[in-house]
């Protein structure tokens, strides 16, 4: 009798183990298929910072904001920790002036928890994004201090419905009289070295990013440009992080850019493609289909970088504008033209005229815009043009000279000046 006790007993202690270990099973990260978090990137930088999560499968989350201390929570709904999501608090540095520290927990079975330390009051934009280019489904933070969220326009689409159908003007008059090469007023230069942060741009066949190179020889330019009398640089990216196209162009105004020219590496399917090129906004198409694929990739970059599009006055704000731009795409005509002409001195142009597209980044109604694709980075041997520190200093001096050129003819940017035989001619526009 005692020992079928005893093997009762055994039977039931095992059964019951075993029904345990089903219940563990049934609430198991595994079991539940929860999402995972497969890579964390994290882009500080003086005006903001970015956070993005990219995962494996669309992130639901919740967020709110506590006082006393400051902290931003966010609860991603279906998720686990382990992995990627853990190195998140090794990413914040100690300087960081938004977020002391980062902390992650299992909140729920089936909820990750991230709480961020906050330094100071922010202000914060929290969206999700699909799969774009390289990266799969992301949950984007981006954090600026509150004071410099209150400072700045409400939205980027408020702040172009806001702007006048007919511009005051901002040219610098050049006074006859003066014999320095100055102007009256300091002119201000906007440069935009395209893509930053999350979005790296075109890549060369060696590994060098478009994101860099931009930058290194618009940091070069700015030194350039500021050695010149009468007129300044504005860096609209003075870093490696992700900036909006809308908000490229707002930014330069909200320097009151007098110009605006947005620096590209060039990049096609097929490696031999090579030589410079200079592309105006297009009112009407592209001047090429070579253009119209180029303008596509760029206009892209929004996705890869990845922007929140939930605003309904978008289009209207963007319609709006293009009845303004006219004149501003002439003079930006005249202005490639000069720089398109003093990069000929360099390298070979791609095609012999300046191009013209639809770019968003040159959709600024008052500023006339270029954007000019120095070299092709997905060529090998432009790549390494690219990636050596005398070439890209030789590009931003080409740079220079055009837009010192187009300065002396155009002592008043918003009226036509006569275009100096030396200009190459504009390819006609053709239909979309």
């Amino acid at each position: 009798m005692a020992d079928s006790r005893t093997k009762l007993g055994v039977s039931s202690s095992r059964w019951l183990s075993a029904l345990l270990a089903c219940a563990l099973l049934l609430v198991s990260p595994l079991a539940l298929a929860l999402g995972q978090v497969k890579a964390v990137r994290f882009w500080p930088a003086a005006e903001s910072t970015r956070l993005t999560l990219e995962t494996d499968i669309p992130v639901t989350f919740q967020s709110m904001t506590l006082k006393d201390p400051m902290r931003l929570v966010i609860d991603l709904q279906g998720f686990a920790t382990g992995g990627a999501l853990d190195q998140l608090a090794a990413r914040v540095g100690a300087d960081n002036p938004l977020i002391s520290r980062v902390r992650v927990a299992q909140f729920k079975p089936d909820v990750a928890r991230v709480v961020l330390d906050l330094r100071q009051p922010v202000a914060s934009k929290l969206f999700v994004v699909p799969p774009a280019g390289e990266y799969g489904h992301r949950m984007v933070l981006d954090l600026m201090p509150e004071s410099a969220a209150e400072a700045a326009p409400a939205g980027d689409s408020q702040a172009l419905m806001e702007t006048p159908a007919t511009p005051p003007p901002r040219s610098p008059a050049r006074n006859p009289a003066r014999n320095d090469g100055g102007f009256d007023r300091l002119v201000t230069i906007a440069i935009d070295a395209g893509h930053g942060g999350e979005d790296p741009g075109a890549r060369g066949p060696s590994g060098l990013i478009e994101k860099d190179v931009t930058l290194a020889i618009a940091r070069r330019l700015k030194a350039l440009i500021e050695s010149e009398p009468g007129v300044r640089a504005y860096l609209v990216r003075d870093d490696d992080y992700f900036i909006p196209l809308q908000e490229r162009t707002a930014k330069a105004r909200r320097a009151r850019a007098d110009l605006f020219v947005s620096i590209h590496a060039d990049a096609f399917i097929k490696p031999d493609a090579a030589g410079s090129s200079v592309f105006v906004l297009s009112e009407n198409g592209a001047s090429s289909a070579a253009a119209r694929w180029l303008a596509k990739r760029e206009n892209d970059a929004d996705l890869v970088g990845g922007v929140r599009i939930d605003n309904r006055d978008a289009h209207l704000a963007r319609t709006l504008l293009d009845l303004s731009q006219t004149a501003t795409i002439n003079d930006s005509v005249k202005l490639a033209g000069h720089v398109l002409g003093e990069l000929s001195q360099l390298n070979r142009l791609h095609k012999p005229a300046v191009e013209q597209a639809g770019f968003a980044v040159l959709k600024s109604p008052d500023i006339p815009s270029i954007l000019v694709e120095t070299a092709f980075i997905t060529n090998p041997v432009e790549e390494r043009k690219l990636a050596d520190p005398a070439h890209q200093e030789q590009v931003a001096r080409a740079i220079l000279a055009g837009l010192k050129r187009y300065l002396s003819e155009n002592p008043a940017l918003a009226r036509p000046a006569k275009v100096v035989s030396a200009t190459p001619a504009v390819r006609s526009v053709g239909s979309l």
